[in-house]
């Protein structure tokens, strides 16, 4: 669990990375549940004996959305909750990219990195974290985006 700090601290903290997360499995059974919660059943993803035999990754593979969506625990391992805070709200992406893809029963984690942090207004902070997910064992990363969050003060 990251620690709490200041308003300041966080601020001072643009540029520097935050953190990595721990590694997380992304086996066949997770990839299933995912395929059932968002009704996407490509094969690629759900039948490995087709997906070994019909594709080059020679195994089934994780959603891009499925990887996406591991951001947020990775956020909740990673970035400090900042003192005084009231919400956080997830305002979005830039430059989204699924590089690589996640094979199942592959670990991955998150890297971040603050990039920027302003007060927008007295109660309202904007962040744009640089996120990359990283693959156990891999050269390139499954996804790199530029995160942009809301943080919100009474």
């Amino acid at each position: 669990m990251p620690p709490t700090i200041a308003r300041d601290a966080y601020l001072a903290m643009v540029g520097k990375e935050i953190g990595v997360s721990p590694w997380h499995l992304i086996d066949q059974k997770r990839i299933d549940t995912f395929a059932e919660t968002t009704e996407d059943h490509q094969f690629i993803h759900v039948d490995p004996e087709r997906a070994a035999r019909e594709t080059p990754f020679g195994t089934t593979i994780a959603h891009g959305f499925l990887t996406l969506s591991m951001l947020s625990v990775f956020n909740y391992e990673v970035i400090p909750k900042i003192a005084g805070a009231t919400m956080g709200v997830n305002y979005g992406f830039d430059k989204l990219r699924f590089i690589s893809p996640v094979r199942a029963g592959s670990r991955i984690r998150g890297r971040f990195t603050l990039t920027e942090a302003k007060m927008r207004a007295a109660n309202e902070l904007f962040s744009r974290t640089s996120v990359s997910v990283e693959i156990e064992g891999e050269d390139k990363p499954a996804l790199a985006a530029d995160w942009i969050g809301l943080v919100y003060f009474a």
